[in-house]
């Protein structure tokens, strides 16, 4: 009789734990299963108006409709990006709070002392696309030719001044890196964004600069700028004549990607079905049409892929922050 008493007790708590633990897991296969269930908030680490910002809201409108909820995107500007990549990073990792990033958030790292981990304190959801910039110049230069402009440099050390869309930005390291890469020094003038910048190399007051490519695209078609080099490593499509600088340069590359992130802890099914939702969207004839008026080239693929696009900028750019001995004054 005792031994049938343990064994029936022994197979009690066999049963008790598999309810137990059968209960722990529902709630977040639940969760996934039903997600979303109510609206969802897609950060913006800058102020309305520019890349960033736009990309984001083209992604929302697009996956609010698969979702059946409405995607609420929220600017959150300041420090170069990095409050609004915190407040992402210290979000609940439940899929109601994502955030949309560009490349300078690999830059970030090098930057600032962050009270987050770039890549270890995310989960990468999906690389949206990515597009570069163009090396413009004033058609005053004397130099037609990416090596021309090298031989230049390096005979009239610092005579050139390049315009940048702020210290630290991503047009300052995409230049530094071209310094560095070619052993030629320019004069660095910061301006607070493309639009005084692009005036003033319009205006003759600036000699180069590395202008995003929906900006530039249309002063280089009409020859109000001579464009040189795009700092992909191939052609971009609404410029074929313009050569990539690595065709002279082998290991310069700066790439400006838009991606999506959420908090680290963010469950597997809800970061697929994001990845899945944003992938097929990518791919509708009218996403590619606009990204495209953006000199964007749809991206996709796995979360990994996004993951490995972190990882490689933002040891680049510490590299490059670090040779070039850029600070950020406080």
């Amino acid at each position: 009789m005792k031994q049938l008493l343990t064994a029936s007790l022994t197979l009690c708590l066999i049963f008790t734990s598999s309810i137990f633990t059968s209960l722990l897991a529902t709630p977040v296969n639940a969760q996934s299963d039903k997600y979303p269930t109510k609206p969802v908030r897609m950060l913006v680490p800058f102020a309305p108006g520019g890349g960033t910002d736009i990309t984001a809201r083209l992604i929302a409108q697009s996956v609010s409709a698969a979702f059946g909820q409405q995607i609420i995107v929220d600017n959150r500007a300041g420090g170069g990006g990095t409050m609004g990549a915190e407040t992402a990073a210290r979000a609940s990792p439940d899929g109601y709070t994502v955030i949309m990033v560009s490349g300078s958030y690999g830059a970030n790292a090098a930057l600032y002392t962050l009270p987050y981990d770039p890549v270890k304190d995310i989960q990468p959801i999906v690389m949206i696309g990515d597009t570069g910039f163009v090396l413009a110049l004033h058609p005053s230069v004397n130099a037609k030719t990416v090596p021309e402009l090298i031989s230049y440099a390096k005979a009239n050390p610092n005579k050139l001044n390049y315009a940048s869309t702020g210290t630290g930005g991503i047009t300052h390291l995409a230049t530094e890196l071209f310094n560095l890469l070619a052993n030629t020094k320019m004069t660095h003038i910061p301006y607070k964004g493309t639009g005084p910048a692009l005036s003033d190399i319009l205006g003759g007051q600036i000699q180069v600069l590395f202008g995003a490519l929906p900006a530039a695209i249309p002063h280089v078609k009409t020859n109000k700028l001579r464009g040189i080099g795009v700092t992909m490593t191939k052609r971009a499509g609404p410029l074929p004549d313009v050569p990539s600088i690595s065709e002279t340069l082998k290991d310069y590359e700066t790439v400006l990607w838009y991606g999506l992130w959420g908090p680290k802890g963010l469950p597997r099914p809800i970061v697929m079905r994001w990845n899945q939702e944003v992938a097929r969207s990518l791919q509708s004839e009218e996403m590619k049409k606009r990204l495209a008026s953006d000199a964007v080239e749809p991206a996709g693929g796995p979360p990994e892929q996004f993951l490995q696009a972190i990882e490689r900028d933002v040891a680049k750019w510490k590299k490059v922050v670090k040779a070039a001995n850029i600070k950020i004054s406080s």
